[in-house]
């Protein structure tokens, strides 16, 4: 019970590694709030989970839907303690110069300019309680980006510094940041990431990770609750790689 009393939010927490990571946080004692686009889905996970769980429909990309987040969490909790910002997406793999416009301001928007307001609206409420933990879920494209994901990669580069930069702005307050940076796994996005699901392109994929395997939502899960939980009280900056190796 690692997380016992805690709070959390999880965007993105209907399905895939979001998924993964509120049914380790609940198994740990926490109450979460799964903050997804697709209600629906997350209105069956939380039904499996248990009572713990609240869910709300949110366009984390949308400053009036995050701070209905916020509120809701609160209501429902009285305070946050972890902040999930796991929400992603990706554009179809292609040439850097012909990504549309559309799709590059979609993969920023929601990337990038999420983080900046989910912190608005909870970093405050963080620094007034003087504690807190905030996960940002990047990848290994932030560190070894594949060709043809020029505009996915920058944007996770860009999540990389940003949680650098959040952690050693809020230390002092009493405040973590850290961001995990998962290889490609059973996720809606995987799909995406490879451009078609085949097995010759499956192989391609796992051959540039050492262990041999994706990432699951049980690998996600369990390295968010470590840097989420007190035990990780002396973690801040950290960009920690659940990759098999890859990185390497």
């Amino acid at each position: 019970m690692r997380l016992n009393g805690k709070a959390a939010i999880v965007t993105g927490g209907a399905s895939g590694f979001g998924a993964g990571i509120v049914a380790k946080f609940v198994a740990e004692g926490a109450k979460v709030l799964i903050a997804d686009l697709n209600l629906e889905m997350a209105d069956a996970l939380a039904a499996e989970l248990g009572d713990t769980v609240k869910t709300i429909q949110t366009d984390i990309t949308q400053a009036n839907a995050v701070q209905a987040m916020t509120q809701a969490a609160i209501a429902h909790f009285g305070k946050i303690d972890i902040l999930v910002n796991n929400a992603g997406t990706t554009h179809m793999p292609a040439a850097m110069e012909d990504v549309s416009e559309e799709d590059f301001d979609k993969v920023f928007a929601v990337n990038a300019k999420s983080i900046y307001l989910t912190s608005k609206a909870i970093v405050p409420l963080m620094k007034a309680q003087k504690s807190g933990a905030i996960l940002n879920i990047s990848s290994t494209a932030a560190l070894s980006p594949r060709p043809r994901l020029s505009w996915y990669n920058a944007s996770k580069g860009w999540l990389n510094t940003a949680t650098k930069s959040m952690a050693v702005e809020l230390a002092p307050q009493g405040v973590r940041v850290n961001a995990l940076n998962p290889v490609a796994g059973e996720t809606p996005l995987l799909k995406m990431f490879m451009g078609e699901d085949t097995p010759e392109m499956r192989a391609k994929f796992l051959s540039t990770i050492p262990i041999g395997r994706f990432s699951t939502p049980e690998d996600m899960g369990n390295a968010a609750c470590y840097l989420c939980s007190d035990e990780a009280s002396m973690v801040t900056g950290v960009c920690m790689e659940v990759d098999g190796g890859r990185c390497i």
